[in-house]
């Protein structure tokens, strides 16, 4: 199963007593790949720079960047699909690029692809995204 992670779902996987923690334990145990644009990596860096120390943004993405069941991404066409939010469209461009099973957010805003018919987009939250990764055979 391929995925791309909103950053909001990547901040509530961090914390070890998060009920999200399940979707990083799942990534680090190669139970799905993920796949990355150098725009939501830059994205990453961002978010979690600004929630926590530098040191600890930087590891965290180091961490992740070693994973062997990371895919990065090259995005060679951008979609514009989201009108209320463009920078969120990072997100479904890699999603279409890395031909995704799924698009991981909370975000209201991807809420509008549920109604989009080319190109697929599978769009879950990350209540959804649990139960999927529950089904995955470890």
């Amino acid at each position: 199963m391929k995925v791309v992670l909103d950053t909001n779902v990547l901040l509530i996987s961090i914390p070890k007593a998060s009920k999200f923690r399940p979707i990083l334990n799942a990534l680090r145990a190669n139970r799905f790949s993920l796949a990355v644009s150098n725009e939501i990596l830059m994205e990453y860096g961002e978010i979690l720079e600004a929630k926590m120390s530098p040191q600890i943004s930087t590891n965290i993405l180091n961490a992740i960047w070693a994973l062997p069941n990371i895919e990065s991404t090259q995005v060679y066409y951008h979609w514009g699909l989201i009108m209320n939010d463009p920078d969120d469209n990072k997100f479904v461009d890699c999603a279409v690029a890395a031909n995704a099973d799924y698009l991981v957010t909370n975000d209201r805003h991807f809420d509008l692809l549920h109604s989009v018919d080319f190109p697929p987009i599978q769009v879950v939250s990350a209540n959804q995204f649990l139960e999927l990764i529950d089904q995955i055979e470890t």
